[in-house]
């Protein structure tokens, strides 16, 4: 496959997957009045289970996900995943009981869990070195555009359609995204690792879910319970357990020793950090614009839109400053900082204008930071584990996402409401991140070893790559 192979068609194919995976996860936001009060009559516990379920199997199976695309086929795994998110979406639309639009979600999680790190790895694959930077842009802005474009979506269909139509128009557009992917994409080689690591795999899965549900669930059933305790510990064993299991297999899933990498520590920090702080804003955003500004769902979408056009205009900054991938993140990372500490001083009277000011400044810092710390991540391992390297860039982004939406979730709860709880929501939010930056900022600086990882994921021959595919 030549390095050049990466067409037009294909980069926006590959995009507009992504898009449409990472828009499920906002989307359901906006829908959260209209399921409490339809037929399916869902408990306070089945909403949150119906919102959590997307994001739990989505992080969770992400790097084993990665892994099987690069070992058993990059466009296979895109296209198998986009058949299970709309099988997922079809199963949602025609749930009876909230039990089956919760497993619907589920369903749809475990095919964007195939489809995130499936196209990251094509990109990586089929773009020559010069193009990588410029895909990577397009990838992660896909990736805000679906946040953007999932809370617009949601807020027209709980406004002027029913919660069904959501799940319905995600039927056709996979269907039609299956289509042309399997048309404009090509095929790329396969990693050669002769070996499956399957009890690896359902360690570290278990494992993240268990991690995953005690952050999204603390703030619900309270940190100190015997609940969210139990959860977290059992997280950490089975983590240690897979950890133990990878340092002894012949072909384990991945080897943890990569992360004696500084950069991709760094990167995988700066990665979660960036998405600690938006998930945040997002979390009280729409609250905020629906409650204290009262605008309605569809307005609210609208309202957000900003946040696509600083992230668009810093993307082209970021390709500029390419070669100084410390400054572009260490500066991203501070304006998202920055930025919530200026939106924690929203209120009720602020103008919209001045409060769309703050958006910007958090979306150009997104907008600078992501590209360089995606291909941080990606770039520390070799070349046939790109899918591998977009599972555990994906993990670290969803992971912070959660952690986002918890900590505020956490400090919201503490007030008597969202107007006394916002601004000291966004002001802890926004220090964690300004202290996470210099750690990351740092972790770039230490330039030993940070190219590559200390050993390899598994002691099989190395893949054939061919002239010019490779990084």
């Amino acid at each position: 496959m030549p390095s050049h192979a990466l067409k037009r068609p294909a980069l926006l194919a590959l995009c507009a997957c992504v898009l449409v995976a990472q828009s499920m996860v906002a989307a359901i936001n906006l829908l959260i009045p209209q399921l409490g009060s339809s037929a399916l009559h869902p408990s306070h516990a089945e909403i949150l289970w119906t919102v959590d379920a997307y994001v739990i199997v989505f992080a969770g199976l992400l790097i084993p996900a990665g892994a099987l695309g690069d070992r058993h086929g990059r466009k296979g795994a895109l296209l198998a995943g986009l058949a299970l998110f709309a099988a997922g979406a079809a199963t949602s639309a025609l749930a009876g009981a909230p039990l089956v639009l919760i497993v619907g979600r589920g369903l749809s999680g475990a095919g964007a869990a195939l489809i995130t790190p499936a196209t990251l790895s094509l990109l990586m694959r089929l773009a020559a070195p010069a193009q990588r930077l410029g895909a990577m842009a397009a990838w992660t802005l896909s990736i805000g555009l679906g946040g953007a474009a999932g809370n617009l979506g949601g807020g027209l269909a709980g406004q002027f359609l029913g919660w069904r139509a959501l799940f319905w128009a995600m039927v056709p557009l996979a269907a039609l995204l299956i289509a042309v992917v399997a048309r404009v994409v090509p095929r790329t080689e396969r990693a050669t690792a002769g070996h499956t690591d399957p009890l690896g795999a359902v360690l570290l899965v278990a494992g993240l879910v268990a991690v995953l549900f005690g952050i999204i669930e603390g703030p619900s059933y309270g940190w100190l319970s015997a609940r969210i305790a139990g959860a977290f510990g059992a997280g950490v064993v089975l983590v240690a357990a897979f950890t133990v299991h990878a340092l002894r297999a012949r072909g384990p899933l991945f080897d943890p020793r990569v992360f004696a990498s500084p950069r991709l520590r760094a990167a995988s920090l700066g990665t979660a950090t960036g998405f600690f702080g938006l998930f945040s804003l997002f979390f009280v955003n729409s609250q905020y614009l629906q409650e204290v500004k009262g605008y309605g769902p569809a307005v609210t979408g609208v309202a957000i839109m900003p946040l696509v056009i600083g992230m668009t205009g810093a993307q082209i900054l970021a390709k500029r400053w390419s070669d100084h991938p410390r400054t572009l993140v260490g500066t991203g990372l501070a304006l998202i900082g920055l930025g919530l500490l200026g939106a924690s001083t929203a209120s009720g009277s602020t103008p919209y204008g001045l409060f769309v000011c703050w958006l910007l400044v958090i979306s150009t810092g997104a907008g600078l930071s992501m590209p360089p710390l995606t291909m941080g991540v990606v770039t520390s391992l070799p070349p046939h584990q790109a899918g591998l390297g977009s599972g555990l860039g994906t993990t670290a982004r969803e992971t912070g996402a959660a952690l986002g939406v918890a900590v505020t979730g956490t400090v919201l709860s503490g007030h008597a409401g969202l107007l006394q709880g916002m601004g000291p929501a966004l002001r802890v939010v926004g220090v964690v991140v300004l202290v996470a930056t210099a750690l990351v900022v740092r972790g770039y600086g230490l330039r030993t070893a940070s190219s590559a990882p200390s050993a390899p994921s598994a002691p099989s021959a190395p893949e054939k790559v061919p002239t010019g595919a490779g990084r």
